[in-house]
């Protein structure tokens, strides 16, 4: 049985619709969970908003949101104030244009999901613009409101269904030119980048996430299980490493090439004398 929709609308190209649903394609639920308690008694603690100058407890009607306009002044807005800003959604998923899935960077990339038809009537038109984006290489820009949001989001075809992922907007992606600004404009040549592409060309792979462990997430299994059993629990200590002083001896290292120290050359016998 499919996982409950977390969206139900309907997928329009020009005049061709049909009826889809959003389904969380990434969980964390799975994740080991704490809770906050009071050490002295055992009992589970609450958050409580106190006022910062007041210090007493501010009921929840008493509560609202404020945008700080510098030097501790705040716009009050109310409830009904910040619902009608929540744009209407008519439930449309509504493509703008097909582009090819290399155009868009992955740093715009947010959250995906899974897309598939919302019912059984929809099956066949489903199929329809899958497989015509399978065949054309080519991926969907749409927006929708989904969750109180207008959202633009990528539709790419994945097996028998498709993959929808929310994009972030230009305005929330940080200038990589920024980031960057500090890093030298260094060339590398010669035996130095023949090394590294030895390296990387060892290392080839294929990407199979199941191979990847949270080893975080581990040691808190093994922690939370340790404490079940009454087991004494040895904290690790962290394995030191030594700061790499020579890129090139590094390199070497790294691609099995490490030179070796050359055998001591043995002393030539010397000439016997001829006996005269």
């Amino acid at each position: 049985m499919a996982p409950r929709a977390l969206w139900k609308g309907v997928l329009k190209i020009a005049e061709l619709g049909c009826p889809v649903a959003l389904h969380a394609a990434a969980s964390t639920s799975e994740r080991i969970a704490f809770h906050t308690l009071n050490r002295a008694t055992g009992n589970r603690v609450r958050r409580q908003f106190v006022d910062s100058a007041t210090e007493k407890p501010v009921d929840k009607d008493d509560q609202v949101k404020g945008y700080d306009i510098g030097e501790g002044d705040y716009i009050v807005l109310e409830p009904e104030e910040i619902a009608a800003a929540v744009p209407e959604s008519d439930k449309t998923l509504s493509v703008a244009a097909f582009i090819a899935c290399k155009d868009v960077d992955d740093v715009y990339f947010d959250r995906p999901y899974y897309l598939t038809p919302a019912d059984r009537t929809g099956e066949e038109a489903f199929a329809l613009i899958r497989e015509g984006m399978q065949r054309k290489q080519a991926a969907a820009l749409a927006q929708a409101v989904l969750f109180r949001r207008l959202r633009t989001v990528l539709i790419r075809p994945h097996g028998p269904g498709m993959i929808a992922s929310t994009l972030n907007f230009d305005y929330e992606v940080r200038s990589a030119s920024e980031a960057f600004r500090d890093i030298s404009d260094m060339k590398v040549k010669g035996e130095m980048l023949d090394l590294a592409k030895h390296i990387i060309d060892t290392k080839k792979g294929e990407f199979d996430v199941a191979a990847f462990d949270d080893r975080y997430e581990a040691a808190l299994a093994d922690l939370v299980k340790a404490k079940l059993e009454g087991r004494r629990i040895v904290p690790k200590k962290p394995q030191k490493r030594e700061n790499v002083v020579d890129l090139m001896a590094a390199l070497r290292e790294s691609a099995g090439l490490a030179a070796k120290k050359p055998a001591p050359r043995r002393k030539a016998a010397a000439p016997r004398r001829k006996s005269g």
